[in-house]
């Protein structure tokens, strides 16, 4: 299972979001799955199974699949409860 975080320039937002995410499926004890991130120009269906983006970004991301929508990338909370969602719908939990 492959998960990516997606910024509009691949940089540091979306490397924050896979930090937290590696952090988030740790404390969940799920360790096989492979995070990455991406920019939005480069980020295409076939590098993750669920992409994980700001939502500024949610119509730009529509062409990758699998969507979740963060209302904020910082709001560790909001994060962890998304992530188990995911999780949980992948029978990884």
């Amino acid at each position: 299972m492959k998960f990516a975080a997606v910024c509009g320039s691949g940089l540091g937002s979306s490397f924050m979001v896979e930090m937290n995410i590696n952090t988030v499926l740790s404390d969940l004890g799920v360790d096989d799955v492979e995070v990455s991130h991406y920019d939005m120009g480069s980020a295409s269906p076939d590098l993750a199974d669920v992409f994980f983006v700001a939502k500024d970004l949610e119509d730009s991301a529509a062409h990758l699949g699998e969507v979740v929508v963060l209302d904020s990338i910082i709001d560790l909370d909001e994060l962890r409860d998304k992530v188990e969602k995911v999780c949980k719908e992948k029978g990884l939990l």
